[in-house]
């Protein structure tokens, strides 16, 4: 059983290099979470989210993206825990960049400014993909 054992390893670490190599390139994965409350109410309809995308997000992500409509949790600065629909928005990029960042940068940017956010949570994740 022990040379059974053993055998079954290293077949396992013979495949591995095979597996890691598959295609699969350095990426990097951002998610964007934007809350859709302004105040108390909802105030970034489906329609004035489409109009963001179409106007601001597509100019700075000619490459792609995908997003989804979500419900979250946060506490604001004013210490309450607010329960709120949002957006995700999700971009795989090949890796950080000084381009990269300013995009995003800039979608963060004009949605607080447009719809009056008091931030928009962005993740950071290193990985491996193939297109």
């Amino acid at each position: 059983m022990k040379g059974l054992t053993l055998a079954v390893l290293l077949a396992t670490a013979a495949c591995a290099p095979a597996i890691q190599s598959g295609g699969l390139q350095p990426v990097v994965t951002e998610r964007l979470y934007f809350g859709r409350n302004v105040g108390q109410t909802l105030g970034v309809t489906d329609s004035a989210w489409a109009v963001f995308v179409t106007g601001v997000v597509n100019a700075r992500l000619p490459n792609g993206f995908t997003f989804w409509a979500a419900t979250g949790e946060w506490r604001g600065a004013d210490g309450r825990s607010t329960h709120e629909p949002s957006f995700v928005l999700e971009v795989v990029h090949p890796a950080r960049s000084a381009t990269a960042d300013a995009a995003i940068a800039a979608i963060i940017a004009e949605y607080k400014r447009r719809f009056g956010q008091e931030s928009v949570l962005r993740v950071v994740s290193s990985g491996r993909a193939s297109y």
